[in-house]
């Protein structure tokens, strides 16, 4: 069974879908609660574990220990967004994901908060320079973002593990590249991109 759970935020509205294992999917902030929705129910009616859906207070119950994920996983998500969290700990669902996507959603757990690394980077930790390409598929699959910290890895950059000589570029995000760049901002890990501040 997978739980939904739709909640506000400074940044915009944002969904959670849990199961007993954990949350499974995080959808990003966006402008209007019904765009959320029609996400996370697209996520959830995508997979053949989803069940049940409980996106109101009129919903039915819902089972203790995915309740208790859910309501985690909010607090820590907007204490996250309003920069006085730094560390998220909440059970987290990643079988979803084939055996490198899984790799590469490891390596990038190991990005800390306030850095950045390259795509680059990740695929050398994964198999190999060659597998940038994969690098970059893998994390526009990624089901838990800001959880697995995908918005810290860049296109290109002086001070991430390489010596390009040029400025860095943000890369793709699956939530777009404002919100790419407002949760850099908001790390305060954007000057890394201009060479400043970092060590490999």
């Amino acid at each position: 069974m997978v739980d939904l759970l739709v909640f506000k935020t400074p940044w915009g509205w944002m969904g959670i879908a849990a199961s007993g294992s954990g949350v499974r999917a995080i959808v990003l902030p966006r402008a209007s609660r019904r765009t959320v929705e029609a996400k996370l129910l697209q996520q959830a009616q995508s997979g053949r574990e989803a069940r049940a859906v409980h996106l109101s207070p009129t919903a039915p119950r819902l089972s203790p220990g995915i309740e208790s994920v859910l309501q985690k996983a909010r607090t820590q998500l907007v204490e996250f967004l309003g920069g006085t969290r730094r560390e998220l700990d909440f059970p987290v669902d990643l079988s979803g994901g084939s055996p490198f996507q899984r790799r590469v959603w490891r390596a990038i757990l190991r990005i800390p908060y306030g850095r950045v690394r390259s795509y680059k980077w990740v695929a050398a930790r994964v198999g190999g320079k060659r597998y940038a390409r994969a690098v970059g598929l893998a994390l526009g699959a990624n089901p838990v973002p800001i959880v697995v910290p995908c918005h810290r890895v860049v296109a290109s950059a002086r001070r991430t593990g390489e010596s390009s000589g040029h400025p860095a570029s943000l890369g793709g995000f699956s939530g777009g590249l404002w919100l790419k760049r407002r949760l850099l901002e908001l790390e305060d890990s954007l000057p890394l991109l201009r060479g400043s501040r970092h060590r490999s």
